[in-house]
């Protein structure tokens, strides 16, 4: 005996409800921001971020004078901080406040880019080593173990006394190149586990590509420790920049960073610890943001919380 069919909806009701769809991307974000936000941590490190960024950005305008001027050779020369320059002048008559503020533009540009770079490329890198395994993977993970035991300080100083003087983009791509391996073996370690899951499986099953499984199932599951991680990569890139610029083989002048404002002081620090004590308290300040962002992160990157499961 057949079971009876199922009444046929009437003219004008409304349609049966339909059910739920999954988060998009766009909500997992909003919850996200606002799990950080409510923890204290996170919120102070979104707003010194903030203050950075923003001092960045309207560095124009902030600055009281031009970063490269001299503005009296004689009379300006060392000057320490008072109310015309509140961080004090350099040994060449520049203005350290503007110095600085200009230098968080070029501190902070170098640092997020570079760390993009090295993100795309490691994320890439361990997800295709991760996914086909076996020989392939040996292989991708033994060129990432060579590269490791290879200084990368000692790297790029080679690289750049064999290239010179380096502009802008070609000296963050430098550094996101040699920045990314670290970030390929957690994708890869991250794709190991998740590549054998249910979903990861029936979605094979179903006909789809390797591309598309990769892509879709796989690539949107490793991106939260990515995130997370991606914190203490722009804090790295930074702090290796100001190294290199310090040491005077990063960007030249009339380029103004952190690194190269520490290092006009730092034949005479004990006369002259303006110059040097403010562009380190502002590269101290970034980094203690980066990091506790990262903690922060870290601990609310659940992605069962995120998901609303």
């Amino acid at each position: 005996m057949t079971a009876p069919a199922a009444p046929a909806a009437l003219p004008g009701a409304a349609p049966s409800p339909r059910p739920p769809a999954p988060a998009p991307l766009a909500g997992r974000a909003e919850r996200l921001l606002h799990r950080l936000w409510q923890r204290r941590q996170g919120r102070l490190a979104i707003l010194g971020l903030a203050l950075l960024g923003a001092c960045a950005i309207f560095a124009p305008w902030l600055a009281p004078y031009d970063p490269s001027a001299q503005l009296d050779i004689v009379a300006l020369k060392g000057r320490p901080p008072s109310a015309a320059h509140p961080f004090g002048t350099d040994p060449y008559s520049r203005d350290v406040l503007s110095r600085v503020l200009y230098g968080a533009r070029v501190s902070l540009a170098v640092g997020v880019l570079a760390a993009a770079v090295s993100i795309t490329v490691g994320t890439a890198y361990g997800l295709v080593a991760g996914y086909r395994g076996g020989r392939t993977d040996a292989l991708m993970m033994r060129l990432v173990d060579a590269a490791l035991s290879v200084p990368r300080v000692l790297l790029l100083l080679a690289i750049v006394a064999l290239w010179g003087t380096l502009p802008f983009l070609p000296f963050v791509l430098l550094l996101g190149l040699t920045q990314w391996f670290h970030v390929s073996r957690l994708v890869r370690a991250e794709t190991l586990t998740l590549r054998n899951e249910e979903y990861v499986t029936s979605a094979r099953a179903l006909g789809a590509s390797e591309w598309r499984v990769m892509t879709r199932h796989v690539l949107p599951n490793v991106l939260s420790p990515v995130l997370a991680a991606s914190t203490l990569i722009v804090a790295s890139v930074i702090m290796l920049e100001a190294s290199l610029s310090f040491l005077g083989v990063g960007l030249r002048p009339p380029a103004a960073s952190w690194g190269s404002v520490i290092q006009d002081g730092a034949d005479d620090v004990a006369a002259l610890w303006w110059v040097s004590i403010f562009p380190g308290l502002a590269i101290l300040f970034t980094l203690a943001c980066l990091n506790a962002l990262g903690d922060a992160l870290r601990e609310v990157m659940d992605a069962r919380q995120l998901d609303g499961r």
